[in-house]
């Protein structure tokens, strides 16, 4: 019994040895991978990630690997979990992993004038309320806080970058930088007095100095903005063109918005805005039109020929009764267009691009009749990588891809208006919302966690916000 025993025990050693060799090289294995995994500072991964990248890509359990302030690589999670270890992880199986949004017009300190005047045309509404509000209003000090609470809202809206118009673009800057929020920032140049300059001249002087503080700066791309060809004068325009092309930075401005803009013109000019701009070589260089509702197919020709990016803003041309600007045929012709939710005051009273995607696409389709005009597909991509090209900044922000700049929103799918779920594209432009954001880093920085802003004082925003409405009210006596 005892030699069968010991028989037993030494089978048992001999047998374990080659496991316990296995085991060792296994561990070494593993330690080797782990090792071998490259450090990156975050890993976002959810149960889909829309890229829109070239292919369009939705990869179901997907994750992105960032470093710095870039994107280092997209994939299935397995795949990104085994080459990289993260310093921080953001796991969301609930949510819709995204590019962030991007707002190719808006004018964000307006916000603080937010339902001053409604149902109006546009005429009305500017000479009669918003242009003697801002007469009386407008400082740096309004500019700095409409602009904190524009960024507010678009922050926990999911969007990151948005393209403005106003007056003090240096503190609208200020300010968006100090949300961590991506700007395409214009100063307004106009032919009457305003807040910041007396005078165009003023205004275009001001502009290059503003250009050249922030022409280098990670988050803001300083513009020229020209307000319209109907309050400026040649002159001007063309001072505002060349002034873009000496820096390489975008004009932007309001472009064919309302059937009187455009039969004036033709009174004055003989020629629709879009012939008269280009004939002043004014979208010779980096353009941004806002709205073009009223362009014939010979001003399409020419913003196409132009490489002008269309500011689309269905809210504002419907709230304004201003038109249906005719998207369809520019997306035919693959042209830049992005779309923008306009000014807060008015035209519109939110800076919401999900509410911008869901009618954009709902307003082609019932003004040609035909439900598969502009696509949800089409609709996402007109707020992502198609905005960024209307911006000239698709080689950095717009899609998912490896080098691109690291703009992400995460957008839950766990509430009633999300369930059930079979096309995670369509689900973002016809059913979810601007509060089912719940997470937004801006160029490599978390700045939106659990639906709550990490970089600005919203209670004391707010308060502010209440306190200018006071003083705008009084003001209008």
């Amino acid at each position: 019994m005892f030699r069968i025993y010991n028989f037993t025990a030494e089978t048992q050693r001999t047998q374990r040895k080659p496991l316990l060799v296995l085991l060792c090289a296994l561990c070494v294995s593993a330690v080797n991978i782990l090792s071998a995994a490259e450090p990156v500072d975050a890993i976002w991964s959810a149960r889909y990630v829309i890229t829109e990248d070239p292919r369009h890509r939705v990869i179901e359990n997907g994750a992105v690997a960032i470093r710095a302030d870039r994107i280092l690589a997209v994939g299935a999670r397995a795949e990104i979990d085994s080459r990289y270890t993260p310093k921080q992880r953001l796991d969301r199986p609930d949510a819709i992993l995204a590019p962030g949004l991007i707002n190719t017009h808006t004018h964000a300190a307006m916000s603080l004038l937010r339902g001053i005047a409604d149902d109006l045309r546009l005429q009305d509404w500017l000479e009669h309320y918003i242009f003697p509000a801002e007469a009386k209003n407008v400082s740096p000090d309004f500019v700095r806080w409409g602009t904190r609470l524009g960024c507010l809202e678009m922050l926990l809206g999911g969007t990151t970058t948005f393209t403005d118009m106003y007056y003090f673009e240096d503190v609208a800057a200020e300010a968006a930088k100090e949300a961590g929020m991506r700007g395409v920032l214009g100063e307004t140049i106009i032919g009457f007095p305003v807040a910041d300059a007396k005078t165009p001249a003023d205004s275009l002087v001001f502009t290059e100095k503003f250009i050249n503080r922030f022409r280098n700066d990670p988050l803001i791309v300083p513009a020229v903005a020209p307000h319209a060809i109907y309050t400026n004068s040649d002159e001007t325009l063309k001072a505002s063109r060349a002034l873009a092309n000496k820096y390489n930075v975008p004009l932007v401005i309001h472009v064919a918005e309302t059937k009187k803009e455009v039969d004036d013109t033709l009174a004055q000019r003989h020629m629709t805005p879009v012939k008269a701009l280009d004939t002043l070589g004014v979208l010779t260089g980096r353009t941004v039109a806002a709205h073009c509702v009223w362009v014939n197919d010979a001003d399409i020709a020419v913003l196409k020929q132009r490489g002008t990016g269309v500011a689309h803003c269905p809210s504002s041309n419907m709230k304004l009764a201003s038109g249906v600007a005719p998207v369809v045929r520019m997306l035919e012709l693959d042209m830049p267009v992005g779309l923008g939710p306009d000014g807060p005051a008015g035209s519109n009273n939110d800076f919401n691009l999900f509410e911008e995607m869901d009618l954009a696409a709902k307003l082609q389709k019932v003004t040609t009749l035909n439900p598969q005009a502009l696509p949800a597909s089409a609709a996402l991509e007109m707020a992502t990588i198609r905005g960024a090209r209307a911006l000239g900044m698709e080689k950095e922000i717009g899609s998912l891809e490896p080098g691109k700049r690291a703009d992400l929103i995460m957008v839950r799918i766990d509430r009633p208006n999300a369930v059930p779920i079979y096309d995670p594209v369509s689900q973002m432009v016809y059913a979810l919302k601007g509060d089912d954001v719940r997470d937004v880093m801006v160029n490599g920085k978390l700045v939106v966690r659990d639906a709550k802003i990490l970089t600005l004082n919203e209670p004391l925003i707010l308060q502010k916000a209440a306190e200018y409405r006071d003083k705008v009210k009084a003001s209008l006596k």
